[in-house]
């Protein structure tokens, strides 16, 4: 007889039904699970057959788990198409809400589309939320515009940073740049067009210990390559073709910098950038608005379909306000003319 235990120790023991102290000895050893020190004083036969006891402390083989047949997740609508589908006026009512619109002046917000208002709409409200609430009359007012920044296949819009001169700027004071450059005469007209700081790469060093700081960053060509220790410093304000702030008419740089105002895309999809405060005329407000929205489709091409898929205007302190944009968008004709004009430069 062979037995083996936990530890992999195998001993043979033999059994002779011929030898009565055989037989006791193999049947205490297996009483006692191969602990001769224990194999005395006890029973071993009863009815002619060998007790052997079962081992409650022997080892247990664990029951293999059955593999479980992975269910399939029946695809979920996506973003667009849940959108889609709520945008669609020929329902009886909007997707997985109650209404169009809701039959009493209180209501739960969530069950029912959220309205769309003309801006100017919008804005008086705004300023009726200000009087109701008894908040800061000169509070800032934002405008948040949501991205379609998709283009053929799997290419996507670049996230761009934009700067411009806004109709009615609602900020009395001019930014502060710093124009990087070696030259004397450069300097000389840096100065004469209100530059706040000018110098070469030895500025680099007062910038990292922060003691020099502009509002913007620019510089000519030549320069460019000795600026490159500031890059992880100034960051989206390091100076770049792209943006404008790399050229050799400092002029037209400085006087796009010292009074232009900057916005840029967040979160891969949005801009979020202020336009006005509260108690400019509401005139104004719709002018800023209508620059910067021309502004934002300049970044990718008309042929791509709508660039903006909605917008928003709020106060600091009051709810967002979603309002037809359709009237501020370029149109066809308008992009043609820049084709042209384009062409024949």
């Amino acid at each position: 007889c062979w037995l083996q235990f936990p530890d992999g120790v195998i001993f043979s023991v033999v059994l002779s039904m011929a030898l009565p102290a055989g037989r006791i000895a193999g049947a205490r050893f297996l009483r006692t699970a191969g602990n001769w020190s224990q194999a005395t004083g006890f029973p071993w036969v009863d009815g002619g057959s060998l007790v052997i006891p079962s081992r409650h402390y022997a080892a247990t083989f664990r029951a293999k788990k059955k593999k479980l047949t992975e269910v399939k997740k029946q695809p979920g609508l996506s973003p667009e198409e849940r959108e889609k589908l709520m945008n669609d006026t020929s329902r009886p009512k909007p997707y997985g809400l109650t209404a169009w619109e809701p039959v009493d002046d209180v209501y739960v917000v969530r069950y029912y589309p959220k309205p769309v208002y003309e801006i100017e709409t919008a804005i008086e409200m705004l300023k009726q939320f200000q009087k109701l609430d008894f908040t800061d009359p000169d509070q800032e007012v934002y405008l948040e515009l949501k991205l379609d920044m998709a283009l053929e296949k799997k290419k996507k819009v670049d996230p761009f940073v934009s700067i411009i001169h806004l109709p009615y700027p609602f900020v009395l004071e001019t930014n502060k740049v710093l124009v990087f450059t070696e030259n004397a005469k450069e300097a000389k007209v840096a100065e004469d067009n209100g530059a706040a700081f000018v110098g070469g790469a030895e500025l680099i060093e007062k910038i990292l210990d922060e003691e020099i700081e502009a509002d913007f960053y620019v510089a000519v060509p030549d320069i460019l390559r000795k600026l490159f220790p500031l890059k992880n410093k100034l960051r989206e304000k390091f100076p770049k073709i792209k943006r404008g702030s790399v050229s050799r008419d400092i002029p037209k740089m400085l006087e796009l910098f010292k009074n232009g105002h900057q916005y840029q895309i967040v979160n891969d999809y949005l801009v979020h950038t202020q336009i006005a405060k509260l108690d400019m005329p509401s005139e104004q407000m719709l002018a800023n608005v209508d620059a910067i929205i021309k502004d934002v489709c300049t970044h990718k091409p008309l042929s791509y379909g709508p660039f903006i898929i909605c917008s928003f205007l709020f106060s600091a302190t009051s709810e967002s306000l979603k309002f037809k944009f359709e009237r501020f968008l370029p149109k066809a004709e308008e992009k043609e003319e820049e084709i042209k004009a384009e062409d024949s430069d």
